[in-house]
Parts: C-alpha cells; sequence; structure tokens
C-alpha cells in the first residue's frame, strides 16, 4: 500500500508546488517570518492548495528531521489536467460519464465513491482543490484499487468545470433533496456528469444554479438520507441502466 507522502523544509516544498506535484496540504509553523516563507505563503494561495499554520510543538511531532517549519503532505496519485481528461474523454467515447464531488470530506466515503466509479465506467472524477477528503492510503484501501482504473482531475471551483462540460455536450445532473424530480425520471443515457454533495452540507448552492437537472432519490422511511456513497452508487447505476436500456 503506497502511504500519503510527507515532505519537510522550504525549499523542497517550494520546490514540490513549482514542480506540479499533487499537494494535499501544508503545515507551516506559526510566527516564522522572511522571505522564503512569504515565497511559500504566496504560491501556495496562488494554487489554491491548503495551508494550516500550527505550534512548534506539532511540527516537531511529524519529524525529528529539520523541517525548517514547513511540512507538506503530497498525494500517492497523480492528478490529470481537467482540460485534457474531458477533451480525451469526449473525443474517445461516444456517451462520457463524469462524476464530480462537492464537499465530500471524509477519505473513506471518498474511496467508496471511486469503486463505485470504477465499477459502473465512469470515465473520470473532478474534485475541487480546497474542501475535499484528501487522496490518502485509507483512501486507496477503500477504493479497492479504483483510485489507479479512474483519472481524477482537480479544478478551483466546480462552476468552472461544469460550464467546461456543458460546453462539450454533456449534461450536469445534481443530486440533490431540493428536485422536483426522481433520478428515474431524468434522461442518463447520453453524455451525462452527476454531482454528489456532503452530506449534511449537500451541494453548494452556486454549483446548484449552474446545473441542467436536479434529481432526487425516492425515500420511504423514516431516514431522509443516505450515506453519499451510497447515493452515488445508486445515481451511477441508474445511469448504466438507462444505457442498456
Amino acid at each position: 500500500m503506497q502511504q500519503t507522502e510527507q515532505i519537510f523544509g522550504l525549499r523542497a516544498v517550494i520546490e514540490a508546488i513549482t514542480a506540479g506535484k499533487s499537494i494535499d496540504k501544508i503545515f507551516m509553523q506559526k510566527g516564522l517570518k522572511g522571505p522564503l516563507y512569504k515565497e511559500l505563503e504566496t504560491l501556495a494561495r496562488k494554487e489554491n492548495l491548503k495551508l494550516s499554520y500550527v505550534p512548534k510543538e506539532r511540527m516537531d511531532r511529524f519529524t525529528k528531521m529539520n523541517h525548517q517549519g514547513v511540512v507538506a503532505s503530497i498525494s500517492p496519485i497523480t492528478l490529470v489536467d481537467l482540460e485534457n481528461l474531458v477533451d480525451e474523454v469526449c473525443s474517445s467515447q461516444e456517451k462520457p460519464l463524469f462524476l464530480l464531488l462537492d464537499q465530500v470530506t471524509d477519505v473513506r466515503n471518498l474511496g467508496a465513491i471511486i469503486r463505485t466509479a470504477s465499477c459502473t465506467g465512469v470515465h473520470g472524477i473532478i474534485l475541487p482543490q480546497t474542501g475535499s477528503a484528501p487522496i490518502t492510503a485509507d483512501t486507496i484501501k477503500t477504493s479497492a484499487g479504483g483510485v489507479f482504473q479512474v483519472p481524477i482531475a482537480k479544478t478551483t471551483h466546480l462552476k468552472d468545470a461544469i460550464f467546461l462540460l456543458q460546453a462539450s455536450g454533456i449534461s450536469v445532473i445534481a443530486a440533490t433533496e431540493k428536485a422536483e424530480n426522481d433520478l428515474y425520471e431524468v434522461p442518463m443515457a447520453s453524455g451525462t456528469a452527476i454531482v454528489m454533495g456532503a452530506e449534511g452540507k449537500g451541494i453548494s448552492p452556486s454549483v446548484l444554479k449552474s446545473v441542467d437537472h436536479k434529481a432526487k432519490l425516492p425515500m420511504q422511511g423514516p431516514i431522509g438520507s443516505l450515506n453519499v456513497s451510497v447515493a452515488c452508487g445508486v445515481f451511477l447505476y441508474e445511469v448504466v441502466r438507462q444505457r442498456k436500456a
């Protein structure tokens, strides 16, 4: 099992960002000053990377090496470029299928979703740059290797990804209890992208305003919602069902 890699030191982290490495999060010791620290902060914000300021005691728990007040976690998988992913899929697939995840922060839920995505023929998963679960060893384990089968891309704003998909002729459908129609009433047989939100928060209002259709699960019992990975499986297998009809 490949673990999330950690790198230490100012220069190492700056060079990793500059080289385009898939960085999950950066930890910086509180109160540090100097041009290199400023450079790192500016670069991290420019790339929309998660940056957390922590006390020295916590930094020292990461490693006994000379960390210079900076530690970064690098994703164990290589992310793909969003525009290239959409172009390649749309040019090679008659009925593209994408999955967008909004504010899904649990690493095991993410892994379970990726596993189902692999089983249902999803051509690409799109995550927001911030506010999403990191891809960790737990994610990889829960995905049963699906992270190595389904291309994953990140975007600064999910709305940008939605506009790109729509411009490529793909219908974007949001899974939300605020919908009037059940998912069985929404056409998904052609090029489709499903947007799933986190339990509790759901899909953000700005993303909901951007989609083509909204669909909900018909709930029969007293419990009002499903685990997001289960709900995602229901939606993706409805796509499979419609495409086999």
